[in-house]
């Protein structure tokens, strides 16, 4: 995915979200960042960083800080660098309109990173292990539904 599609459902001139890539500071790791966002219905917005953009997913329930917790993520539209840092209140009537608060944030580092499988190290404030994004066989072609969960802690 590239930034047309974010760009395409956003008006600028009415939403106080970013519309450029701002450059990435240099930090340890790459990052991760997951947003509450109180829009037409509570969900969370996870965002990896991954080749120049944010890659991302909205997950319908809070998210699994625990292993055996298993949640829905659907991969949404690429955001850009810099979306990590928005909070505030995306308008009426704008896409995705509602409260936008950050709920965790860090770095992460991929260990294996596949079309349909991401397995990550995640070191946030509130998340901290391995994780795995697998993408669920669609019934549609259209379907963007994965599953993201907490792995077991290697000892």
């Amino acid at each position: 995915m590239s930034l047309e599609e974010y760009k395409k459902k956003r008006d600028f001139k009415k939403t106080s979200e970013p519309e450029e890539t701002k450059i990435k500071k240099k930090s340890e790791g790459l990052i991760y960042v997951i947003q509450e966002h109180d829009a037409s219905h509570l969900h969370f917005d996870l965002r990896l960083e991954e080749e120049g953009v944010l890659k991302s997913w909205a997950i319908p329930k809070s998210p699994p800080q625990k292993e055996g917790i298993r949640r829905l993520a659907v991969e949404t539209e690429d955001h850009p660098l810099g979306y990590e840092d928005f909070e505030g209140t995306i308008p009426k009537g704008e896409y995705g309109a509602g409260k936008v608060k950050i709920w965790d944030r860090g770095a992460y580092l991929p260990l294996e990173t596949t079309v349909s499988k991401r397995i990550m190290q995640i070191n946030g404030k509130k998340m901290l292990g391995r994780y795995c994004l697998i993408k669920l066989k669609p019934k549609e072609p259209k379907d963007k539904n994965w599953l993201f969960f907490r792995l077991k802690d290697q000892t």
